[in-house]
C-alpha cells in the first residue's frame, strides 16, 4: 500500500485484491454460526491469495516465485470449494455469486500464466 512496488500494478494483484473484497462482502451475509467456520476459512484463503502474490513477486529466483504463485493458486481453489459448500447450504444464490465467480476464474487464469512463465523449464 505505501511501498508502491511494481507488483501492485500487476493485473493479478489487482484482481486478487478485488477477489478479497468480494469474498468479504459475500461472507458477511453468511449465518452467524459460520462466523468461525466457513467464513474464516474463506477469508484466510483469500488473504493467502493476495499476500502470496505480493510475497512471490519479491522473490529473486523463478523457482521461489513459482512456489508462491502455486500456493496462491491453491488458495483460489480452496475458496472455490468453500463457496461451493456455502452455495449448497443455501447461504448464497448463484446470482449473488456471479461477480465472485468471475474474479475466481480470472485470478486462477492469471496465476496459472504466472506459474507457467516462472517455470524452471524456461
Amino acid at each position: 500500500m505505501f511501498l508502491q512496488l511494481a507488483h501492485t500494478r500487476l493485473d493479478v494483484y489487482q484482481f486478487s485484491q478485488t477477489l478479497a473484497l468480494e469474498c468479504y462482502k459475500i461472507t458477511k451475509q453468511f449465518p452467524n454460526e459460520e462466523k468461525f467456520a466457513i467464513v474464516q476459512q474463506i477469508r484466510r484463503a483469500v488473504l493467502s491469495v493476495h499476500l502470496n502474490i505480493a510475497e512471490g513477486c519479491s522473490r529473486k529466483s523463478k523457482a521461489e516465485r513459482k512456489r508462491y504463485f502455486e500456493i496462491s493458486r491453491s488458495s483460489v481453489i480452496e475458496i472455490d470449494a468453500a463457496i461451493g459448500i456455502a452455495f449448497r447450504l443455501s447461504y448464497v444464490t448463484m446470482e449473488e455469486l456471479k461477480t465472485l465467480g468471475e474474479y475466481i476464474i480470472k485470478t486462477f487464469k492469471l496465476l496459472s500464466g504466472m506459474i507457467e512463465s516462472n517455470s524452471t523449464h524456461n
